[in-house]
């Protein structure tokens, strides 16, 4: 996860400001006595495995530049930052490949490429690149952002930030006007709006979602905490499809696919475990795919958008379901055919 790459990049910056500079070497700290100055920080089921771990981070230090050991093959070894040379700017630059490769070991594993390029586009030490060198395309066309009233953005921002309580104005998709006092827990953006997840006025449940450009007005309420809602977490309320207003039931999803779609779905799974089988000789499909994926909205959206190159085997209710919209669909353009 990012945040154990953050807690390793604190713990070498505390490891590398106590290390001195242009030191002899007698007078240059060695493992023993720089764990004793950082025990709260390396800490393990024995005094070994703590050194151990302290051991690992000034190799990596010295790997990236950043240290040097004064005393090579001696016991102990002793450590110090390296003179200000010319060559400063390969010991940084070695130093920021330490981390980049700390960023690429954690985000593949979980297949989470999103979190790195958000990542590598704001760090603030380390690599980074800007919009110049790297870009994120949306694979599906870009609807243009909602408007937002007023100090609304602001106002839900900083009622996060604190975290506190927010009080807003709200007018539902039939255009009715309430209020309500919210306690923010989290905001996301699906597609072209921002939604806020948020516990309404006393309720300890359930966590609702709330549209930003549905809110007339919002005010922060520093001097009301917002209240946490118990058990809620933010990638599991993706996952469970809660974004896309769906109850996010894992359905068992089987599929004939063709053409493109394919290659879409060897090369990007729709989930981990997905399954793949060649079709029979002589189908008019190319594989057979299996997954169990959440039963959303987003998925039906995505099934339909597939087109002709996709069909749904399983679970019946669903091939009902993508039978009627495409008969609909088929309806609007039944008079095409006369043209």
């Amino acid at each position: 996860m990012l945040a154990t790459h953050e807690i390793r990049i604190a713990r070498l910056r505390r490891l590398e400001a106590l290390l001195p500079r242009g030191r002899a070497p007698d007078a240059c700290p060695d493992g023993a006595r720089l764990l004793a100055s950082l025990r709260g920080v390396y800490t393990g089921p024995t005094p070994e495995s703590s050194l151990r771990k302290l051991q690992r981070d000034l190799e990596a230090l010295v790997k990236a530049g950043r240290i040097e050991a004064v005393n090579p093959g001696g016991k102990p070894l002793r450590y110090r930052l390296v003179a200000q040379e010319q060559d400063e700017d390969r010991a940084i630059w070695e130093y920021n490949l330490l981390l980049m490769r700390a960023l690429v070991a954690e985000a593949l594993p979980q297949h989470r490429l999103d979190r790195l390029w958000q990542r590598l586009l704001t760090n603030a030490e380390g690599p980074r690149l800007n919009e110049e060198r790297l870009r994120i395309v949306p694979d599906t066309l870009r609807l243009q952002p909602v408007a937002l009233y007023a100090g609304v953005l602001e106002a839900v921002i900083q009622a996060l930030a604190q975290p506190c309580a927010l009080q807003v104005g709200y007018r539902n998709a039939e255009g009715d006007q309430s209020a309500a006092c919210l306690h923010p827990q989290a905001l996301v953006q699906r597609g072209p709006i921002p939604y806020l997840f948020a516990l309404k006025n006393d309720e300890e449940e359930p966590v609702r979602l709330y549209a930003l450009h549905r809110m007339t007005g919002a005010t922060a309420l520093p001097q009301t905490p917002a209240r946490a809602a118990a058990g809620f977490d933010l990638d599991q309320a993706i996952a469970n499809g809660q974004v896309d207003f769906g109850q996010g039931e894992q359905i068992d999803l089987e599929l004939r696919v063709r053409g493109y779609m394919a290659t879409v779905l060897t090369d990007c799974p729709l989930a981990a475990g997905q399954h793949l089988e060649n079709e029979l000789p002589g189908s008019d499909f190319d594989i057979r795919v299996s997954a169990q994926v959440p039963d959303t909205g987003q998925l039906l959206r995505w099934l339909l958008g597939a087109g002709n190159n996709v069909e749904v085997v399983a679970p019946p209710d669903l091939r009902r379901v993508v039978a009627v919209q495409a008969a609909k669909m088929a309806a609007l353009y039944a008079d095409a055919e006369d043209q």
